[in-house]
C-alpha cells in the first residue's frame, strides 16, 4: 500500500517536473530569432524595440484578425530583446 502511494508520488514529481521544463522552453525565445521576427538590429535602443514591436503587434494581433499564437512570439520577442538590454553593462 505504501510502495504503491510512494510510486504514485514520485510519477506525479515526474510529470510536474517534465511540464515545467516544457513551460519555460516554449516561452523563452533566442535573441537571433526575436531580432529576426521583430527586425531590429544589434544596436536597437529599447524604444527602437518597442517601436518595432507595437509596429508588428498591429498587424497581427487577435483583435485585428491575426493569430494569438504569433502575437504571443512577439511578445516574447520584445521581453527576450528588452531582457538582453538590461543585463548587458552601459557604456558611458
Amino acid at each position: 500500500m505504501i510502495g504503491k502511494i510512494l510510486v504514485g508520488l514520485v510519477l506525479a514529481g515526474l510529470v510536474y517536473l517534465w511540464w515545467r521544463r516544457r513551460a519555460a522552453s516554449a516561452s523563452a525565445m533566442r535573441v537571433p530569432e526575436a531580432r529576426t521576427l521583430l527586425g531590429v538590429g544589434e544596436g536597437a535602443s529599447e524604444d527602437d524595440i518597442r517601436a518595432a514591436h507595437r509596429r508588428l503587434i498591429a498587424k497581427v494581433h487577435p483583435d485585428a484578425g491575426g493569430s494569438a499564437g504569433l502575437a504571443t512570439r512577439v511578445n516574447a520577442a520584445r521581453d527576450a530583446l528588452i531582457a538582453e538590454l538590461k543585463r548587458k553593462p552601459r557604456l558611458p
